[in-house]
């Protein structure tokens, strides 16, 4: 299954977060038990998300090169990569996908770090509380028991001027339909171009051009899969030419 394209949430129990969490939370997911094998393919979305086994054994690709995971072990991913599941009879995962930079702002931990790796879980979270998650009755129980330990450590810690800036710039670059250039962002937030590039690296981890582009093309997809009439205009693009070429791009195949 390829993310966007299938219907992948067929799959999952998917909760959003609680109101206090929803800015740097996208949201927690569960995987409902197959009796056969598939994968799931992931494009590039550069939100950390963890992933805490509950069922068997799985194997993780990130672009071409591919990790087996014990089911004791739990991890956490960038997504700065195209990223594949595959995934063995039994499988059951138990997801929290975090808004680029939710790392950070939550548990200080900056999502730079985590390029293109496998992150052992233990290393972020309390292995007391990966123990209590995987011991709990229901996905309800674990996104509660999730929320009260991350609102915790939120509470505790004070907004992030460089990313509060981040998300001002790319709530901007949105509203504009996709239209602005880095420059036009600078000169409309009283800033410079290598202000907000500085900035983008330091929070993401990837330049704000290379940023938006991913942006841009996911929501671009994800409205080209929905609507029998897709307009690449409404998204930045100059024609269907360029929407074409840059979803190649970004998928690795050409649409149909």
């Amino acid at each position: 299954m390829k993310e966007i394209f299938d219907p992948i949430r067929d799959h999952y129990t998917f909760a959003p977060p609680c109101g206090e969490l929803s800015d740097h939370i996208d949201f927690f997911s569960e995987s409902i038990v197959r009796s056969d094998a598939f994968t799931v393919e992931m494009f590039p979305s550069w939100t950390p998300t963890m992933y805490i086994n509950l069922g068997n054994p799985y194997r993780i690709s990130l672009d071409n090169f591919t990790y087996s995971v014990d089911k004791r072990a739990d991890i956490l991913v960038l997504r700065d990569l195209h990223t594949t599941r595959h995934n063995l009879p039994g499988d059951r995962i138990f997801t929290i996908k975090f808004q680029p930079g939710g790392l950070e702002a939550i548990l200080g931990i900056s999502q730079v770090l985590l390029k293109g790796k496998v992150i052992p879980l233990h290393q972020i979270l309390p292995v007391q509380l990966i123990d209590r998650l995987k011991n709990s009755p229901s996905f309800a129980d674990r996104k509660k028991i999730t929320e009260e330990y991350l609102l915790e450590k939120h509470d505790t810690r004070i907004m992030d001027h460089y990313l509060a800036f981040v998300r001002d710039i790319a709530e901007t670059y949105q509203q504009s339909d996709w239209q602005l250039n880095v420059g036009q962002l600078a000169e409309k937030h009283f800033t410079t171009s290598k202000s907000i590039n500085r900035y983008f690296h330091r929070v993401i981890g990837i330049s704000p051009k290379g940023y938006f582009s991913i942006l841009r093309a996911r929501t671009a997809l994800t409205a080209y899969v929905k609507q029998e009439k897709f307009d690449p205009c409404r998204f930045g693009y100059y024609d269907s030419s360029h929407f074409y070429r840059e979803a190649a791009k970004f998928t690795g195949t050409t649409l149909g």
